[in-house]
């Protein structure tokens, strides 16, 4: 846990709401933590802002306190700034991550650059979907912004969030539209929005919309994906990047392509973190990241040599085996850094998938599989929240149903930086497939642990764009690409690669069972080998990690919450996985509100039958005001057959015990080679 930390160089007023005004005459709801000395704009100060759509009075406000009166204390004023349309915001959200959005962000800083308290500087920061749009309201390169912190956030939304992944689509993309889902047609607060919050609730039931059925219409890297993908010009940011991320997130591989590709000032770190702060994080260790942030805040925007762009480039935790657990709590390991990325001292290692399931040495012949369905059941989360039962179980399990290949014992420890990859000569006997690849780290006593996955739809094996049926038969050529990791492999371990042609509930399964034949001796594992790095031992240590107190809440139990299970009829072939989302009840006595919510997801399907795949969503949200309480109450189901899928919906809204809103959605949308 923090340090708390309560006093500060600079006294700080907290401004619960200011209202920041578009063009278009729309308000956006804000917070702001302002030192004193800035109030009457004698001594103005940078601004560091973060934009988000998760309600800053009561969705974020605990966490917001901890960061922002922190960064304000040190002299900076602190802005949150809800996105249109959601909390105290004017308008309604019609999707993540617009050009709207994009353009708002761009107004409300010149906005705030012109305020009496701002020097005319402004700096972004955001974990998830703040660090998205940081970095695409960077592309467009307002005047006033100098500097960018994003965390756990990607370059590219089509390759490496979470709807599409390798161009199969993921377990997340229903998961976090049903999410969306529950929060967007919530109300802004009665006390702060007046009389006119009522008509503001109701445009927001009546806009809300189900975004799995777009997101199912873009099954393929096209223009909708490419919006807000920095990735499509890197050369349009031209302001120092601060990249974060941890290696239990989902989104690590974006901080090594972004220090690859940007042209300007950047450092990159990776912790062993699940999606977080450093300094608050369910995966230690965490590090005084705050401190770190204040030495980047101060390099950039008061001129202060805080010797934050002396140190490496990049900066990672190196990862030491452990046994396979499903919950880890902290990873032991050490801290690493190259000067500069791409490293030079990485040279790739060549491992032939080999005759009898070697890996290394000569290999020849092929090799068939065809995957059952219950390849994938304990796989554990994709973005992985550092939640009990978020991690993979022992990779024997799995192997059961995957060609595997594995080394020899290690006669020294090897250690690996980078994205690992499978470089796969293959045939089909189905027109659509999908390949998993996973690299375990293998103990003497035969315990496997996962160290990174990577998965490819095959008709993208040679574009995400232009996707291509497989010719039954005909020979084809692919490359997977693997998580980027850190890891050390121990002297007596052995590297294996697993294969398998299904992985649910990660990825939604092809319209037949495939099976493939893998070409041996043609097809390898390429490894990112990371040579010993003398300098590491001098590395400056990282502070223990602090933040100012949060705002008054308490927490209440749940009654009958939903657990994360994992169940397989063996009579009847069904298997579920369960996923619990977003339970809790918490009480904010200083804005006199009460939330609960509960969520569960659902995945479905029987041995043999990939067309029997489900996902369920149900959803439950009660916020209790002063004035009123309101509940939201949605359900969903996403199913398929060879060609559609099926997306259907219900929402209920009430007020007390009064229904007042009720709508279905039944929608069915093609299926393009997925």
């Amino acid at each position: 846990m923090p340090h708390i930390q309560t006093k500060f160089p600079h006294q700080v007023q907290v401004i619960e709401t200011l209202w920041v005004p578009l063009p278009d005459g729309t308000r956006l709801a804000a917070k702001l933590w302002l030192p004193e000395m800035a109030l009457t704009g004698a001594t103005p100060v940078p601004v560091l802002l973060e934009y988000l759509p998760y309600r800053l009075r009561d969705g974020t406000r605990t966490r917001d306190q901890g960061l922002h009166m922190y960064v304000a204390g040190h002299g900076y004023a602190c802005i949150r700034l809800d996105i249109r349309g959601t909390g105290d915001s004017d308008g309604v959200i019609t999707g993540e991550y617009t050009e709207q959005e994009q353009l708002d962000g761009v107004a409300a800083i010149e906005w705030l650059a012109q305020q009496p308290w701002c020097d005319g500087q402004v700096s972004m920061i955001g974990i998830s979907w703040g660090g998205f749009n940081g970095l695409q309201i960077a592309a467009r390169q307002p005047a006033a912004l100098k500097s960018v912190i994003t965390v756990g956030s990607t370059d590219d939304r089509y390759a490496t969030d979470i709807h599409w992944v390798g161009g199969c689509l993921s377990k997340d993309n229903f998961d976090w539209s049903a999410t969306m889902f529950s929060g967007n047609d919530l109300p802004p607060d009665p006390q702060i929005f007046g009389k006119a919050w009522r008509a503001m609730w109701m445009d927001r039931i009546q806009a809300n919309q189900p975004w799995i059925i777009e997101w199912l219409h873009h099954q393929r890297r096209d223009a909708y994906w490419k919006q807000g993908s920095i990735c499509e010009d890197f050369s349009a940011i031209k302001i120092p990047v601060y990249a974060i991320s941890g290696w239990a997130d989902n989104y690590s591989e974006a901080v090594p392509r972004l220090l690859a590709n940007l042209k300007g000032p950047r450092l990159g770190l990776i912790g062993p973190w699940a999606h977080s702060y450093p300094h608050e994080v369910t995966v230690e260790p965490a590090i005084g990241w705050l401190q770190e942030l204040l030495r980047w805040l101060d390099h950039w925007t008061k001129g202060i040599d805080t010797g934050m762009m002396d140190q490496p480039m990049y900066r990672v935790w190196m990862q030491d085996y452990v046994p396979p657990q499903t919950c880890y709590h902290a990873r032991p390991g050490r801290w690493v850094a190259e000067d500069t990325w791409p490293s030079l001292r990485i040279q790739p290692e060549r491992l032939t998938l080999g005759n009898h399931g070697t890996l290394g040495g000569k290999g020849g012949g092929t090799a068939q599989i065809c995957s059952p369905l219950w390849v994938g059941l304990t796989a554990g989360e994709v973005g992985r929240y550092g939640n009990d039962a978020d991690w993979p179980t022992d990779q024997r399990e799995d192997d059961g149903g995957s060609l595997v290949f594995i080394s020899a014992p290690l006669t020294k420890q090897k250690e690996i930086l980078g994205a690992a990859q499978l470089h796969l000569s293959f045939s089909s006997d189905k027109p659509q497939a999908l390949v998993a690849v996973r690299l375990n780290d293998v103990a003497p006593d035969g315990r496997s642990t996962r160290v990174a996955i990577g998965l490819l739809n095959l008709t993208h094996r040679d574009s995400h764009e232009h996707a291509a049926a497989l010719i039954p038969g005909q020979t084809y050529t692919a490359t997977v690409d693997l998580d980027d990791i850190a890891h050390a492999f121990p002297p007596g371990h052995r590297i294996a690669v697993s294969i398998s042609t299904t992985y649910y509930p990660i990825a939604w399964p092809s319209p037949e069972l495939a099976t493939l034949t893998v070409h041996l001796g043609e097809s390898h594992l390429e490894l990112p080998i990371r040579p010993p790095r003398p300098e590491d031992a001098n590395l400056a240590t990282f502070a223990p990690p602090i933040r100012a107190p949060q705002t008054p809440h308490s927490y209440h139990p749940v009654e009958n919450p939903p657990l994360r299970r994992v169940t397989r009829d063996l009579l009847s072939g069904k298997m579920t996985v369960d996923f619990p989302r977003w339970t809790y009840s918490k009480t904010m006595p200083d804005i006199g509100q009460t939330q609960t919510a509960t969520g569960i997801i659902r995945h479905e399907i029987i041995d043999g039958d990939p067309l029997s795949a489900v996902t369920l969503t149900d959803y439950k949200v009660t916020m209790q005001f002063p004035q009123t309480t309101i509940h939201h109450h949605s359900t969903g189901r996403m199913s398929c057959t060879a060609t559609h899928f099926r997306v259907e919906q219900t929402l209920k809204i009430h007020e007390a015990d009064t229904l007042i809103f009720e709508r279905n959605w039944d929608e069915e949308i093609a299926r393009d080679m997925v």
